[in-house]
């Protein structure tokens, strides 16, 4: 039996995530996703933007997703060069 191994070793390294949600959460929502920050997008769906620690945070934050009866739209790991260009956007 043949395995393979693909991983890199940063699956305990933090990572800025994007997380993607059908629907415009509000304010009353936050204390559930401790340390991201909202944005409601005008496609009708609102992404959560910030730091994760590891991976188990993220597994952690997308059961809190799931519990919640959220619809998951996407989960995009950001790059620092991709967060600082997003910054500087005007």
């Amino acid at each position: 039996m043949k395995e393979t191994h693909t991983s890199s070793g940063a699956h305990h390294e933090p990572g800025l995530y994007e997380v993607r949600i059908v629907g415009h959460l509000d304010s009353r929502w936050a204390d559930g996703f401790e340390g991201l920050s909202f944005t409601h997008e005008s496609d009708g769906t609102t992404s959560l933007y910030g730091p994760v620690v590891d991976q188990a945070a993220l597994h952690g934050l997308l059961r809190r997703v799931r519990d919640l009866g959220l619809t998951l739209v996407s989960v995009t790991r950001v790059e620092p060069d991709q967060a600082e260009e997003a910054d500087s956007e005007p």
